[in-house]
């Protein structure tokens, strides 16, 4: 199974316990640029934005992805440049 069939599977089984209306890729995995050192960069948007969820998210992914995971709340009120390079990137499953 690949990265993004494995996010997808994720999405599939938890979209309902932690909230997530979407998850994705941006940064080298999103790219395709990747390499074995890199880490994983995920955005997701959540219905309820509690903490406790983006850290179980990213300790569940870094299990599934045997990877360092960097998570990336996508909300209205962020830095404008990081929005608009995710929007421009991310690939969402």
């Amino acid at each position: 199974m690949n990265e993004i069939d494995l996010l997808k599977q994720y999405y599939n089984e938890h979209k309902n316990e932690f909230g997530i209306k979407k998850i994705g890729f941006f940064g080298s995995f999103a790219r395709g640029d990747y390499s074995n050192c890199s880490d994983i960069d995920i955005v997701v948007e959540l219905s309820s934005p509690k903490m406790y969820n983006l850290v179980a998210i990213k300790q569940d992914l870094e299990d599934v992805y045997h990877r360092n995971i960097d998570i990336i709340r996508i909300r209205e009120h962020m830095n404008p440049f990081l929005k608009k390079r995710i929007q421009a990137e991310a690939v969402y499953v």
